[in-house]
């Protein structure tokens, strides 16, 4: 081949691999798919390295079990060039392959650094955590912040705390951004907690992390969930002017929770009118929560109206089950059942039924009791506080018979009462 035809068939390929890159960034990843097939076929072109990790990238994305072929072939054919031994390489090919296979190709690995064994760990942790944690262990190199964030992001709160002071803070490895916000979701209050999150907030900005909005928002939702609304405010503030909907959300969700009625509408008011921030879905959610706390159900339908009419945000199933739980909340259950009724959406969620039932059980209610026991027995038919609560609706109103009949119910089904609630059936237990 002569240096011209050499040259021609380089620019061709250096074009064609930015198309590739441009389909894969963009997520036309059928597209990157086939024109890397077109790559792969062409005699006249001699692929590099770049290439490959571009084309397991969108085999990554789709993950289709008609696209497993091509993912074993492509290991095939890494494999004859020498290619694995390319950590990149390798690590975008695990990521592409099931489970089974992709264990199988790692041992296989003769070269596996930190980045191909955080890869595994990553793939492990999605469904054997176990696995996992044992990979970890006897992790052969140095581990990093991705040794542990694909652990600690998918253990239960409680338990990716106690792996964090357990195994990754004694190892003297550096927080990333995924680790902070893996251990904000694992807050849940109480002192020692809030210390840990004084220790993120402390440690995002020692490392200029403040520009991350929703590193911003969780500092704020975590002390929020703590009691600590002083520090969430401080939090806040420290943005400066670059405060998007979602941080006003997040200290319009601490007010509320913590009982900050005024406060919290008086955020949503500041931020809707003098920021001239336009408020999402979230945002209305925490003003539900506000007016539930305050029982302003008044004012939960106003501004119920208002998302609608001013601001065009379409209702979820979520919000129409906070207005239920408000006006429930109020002792306003036939306005609550014309809510559930008035759904567009079809059936009236678990979580809106489950509203008006417990408004019920509050209020003594006892036919709209059956109306919504009876949809959520059919709804959630293994959840036994629907049962619980029913029964005790009718047993409050005297009728024993009712409650005994549910109570058979619920055996008959198979369901054993959920701990911490009671029968209350026999008129010498009322």
């Amino acid at each position: 081949m002569t240096p011209n035809h050499l040259h021609h068939h380089h620019h061709r390929l250096i074009s064609l691999t930015k198309l590739l890159a441009s389909h894969v960034n963009h997520s036309r990843h059928h597209k990157a798919l086939h024109l890397f097939r077109r790559l792969l076929s062409d005699p006249t072109l001699s692929l590099d390295p770049f290439v490959y990790p571009l084309a397991l990238k969108s085999l990554s994305f789709l993950h289709l079990h008609p696209l497993l072929s091509l993912s074993l072939s492509l290991q095939s054919h890494l494999t004859k060039l020498g290619l694995l031994s390319n950590p990149f390489i390798s690590s975008s090919l695990l990521k592409c392959l099931p489970l089974h296979f992709a264990q199988q190709l790692f041992d296989e690995l003769p070269h596996k650094n930190v980045v191909v064994h955080n890869t595994m760990i990553s793939i492990l942790a999605l469904d054997n955590i176990s696995a996992a944690l044992r990979l970890l262990d006897f992790l052969p190199v140095p581990p990093t912040a991705s040794s542990f964030n694909p652990i600690l992001s998918r253990l239960p709160p409680a338990e990716s705390l106690r792996f964090y002071h357990r195994a990754m803070s004694p190892s003297g490895v550096r927080p990333t951004l995924v680790t902070l916000l893996a251990l904000l979701r694992a807050v849940s209050g109480g002192a020692e907690v809030s210390r840990l999150v004084d220790e993120v907030f402390g440690f995002a900005v020692r490392r200029s992390m403040d520009l991350n909005a929703q590193l911003h928002s969780g500092i704020i939702d975590a002390y929020g969930r703590c009691g600590d609304l002083g520090n969430a405010c401080r939090v806040f503030d420290w943005g400066g002017g670059e405060r998007d909907v979602v941080v006003w959300s997040s200290l319009l969700s601490a007010y509320a929770i913590n009982g900050r009625v005024e406060d919290a509408i008086n955020v949503f008011e500041r931020m809707a009118g003098r920021e001239g921030i336009r408020p999402d879905g979230v945002a209305f959610l925490g003003v539900f929560k506000a007016c539930s706390h305050a029982g302003w159900a008044d004012a939960a339908r106003e501004y119920f109206r208002r998302m609608r009419e001013d601001y065009g945000v379409v209702p979820s199933a979520e919000h129409y089950a906070c207005l239920v739980d408000v006006l429930g909340r109020a002792g306003r259950l036939r306005e609550a059942y014309e809510v559930i009724k008035g759904m567009p959406m079809g059936r009236a969620s678990a979580k809106a039924w489950g509203a008006l039932l417990g408004a019920c059980r509050k209020h003594g209610e006892v036919g709209l009791a059956e109306v919504a026991g009876r949809v959520l027995f059919e709804i959630e038919p293994e959840n036994s506080r629907n049962y619980v609560a029913l029964a005790s609706v009718y047993a409050g109103a005297g009728r024993f018979a009712e409650a005994e009949g549910v109570r058979r119910e619920m055996v008959e089904r198979g369901m054993k009462r959920t701990p911490g609630s009671s029968w209350v059936v026999s008129q010498k237990n009322l």
